[in-house]
């Protein structure tokens, strides 16, 4: 069963934060009310992950509104689970996410997503990634955007 990592809660909290700001410092908006309540049982009951099929519909709908922000595939069009890799080198993904990723829940993409993170070993978080630094070390910012 999919889950919701409690990082991914205190991610559309602060998006939440962000885009409907307290008027008075004390008043919550519906959206962080609803996620901060998920958030607090988490604490209380010291579980990092909450399931995705029974999350109140409150909260869900605003983790969904900041999952829409997030982007969806870890995809950097260079696949080599199309070569026959278990795991590809660019994205990180098994072969079997790769395949499935459309039918995934967003609770389950946000598990890969985290999942290849962690790890880090893709090219879309190293050897791209480095080169995209090297590539503006040496320009100035106008030239960068």
């Amino acid at each position: 069963m999919a889950a919701i990592h409690i990082t991914d809660i205190e991610a559309a909290i602060n998006f939440w934060r962000d885009a409907k700001p307290s008027p008075d410092g004390v008043t919550l908006a519906p959206e962080l009310r609803a996620l901060a309540e998920v958030y607090a049982l988490m604490v209380f009951y010291r579980e990092d992950e909450v399931a995705e099929r029974g999350f109140p519909a409150a909260a869900y709908a605003a983790w969904q509104a900041w999952y829409a922000t997030q982007p969806d595939t870890p995809c950097i069009a260079i696949c080599s689970t199309s070569q026959g890799d278990a795991q590809c080198k660019g994205c990180g993904r098994s072969f079997e996410e790769v395949q499935h990723w459309t039918e995934m829940s967003p609770g389950e993409k946000r598990g890969v997503w985290r999942r290849i993170t962690q790890q880090g070993e893709a090219w879309r978080f190293n050897r791209y990634a480095e080169r995209a630094r090297e590539a503006t070390a040496d320009k100035p910012f106008s030239e960068t955007r």
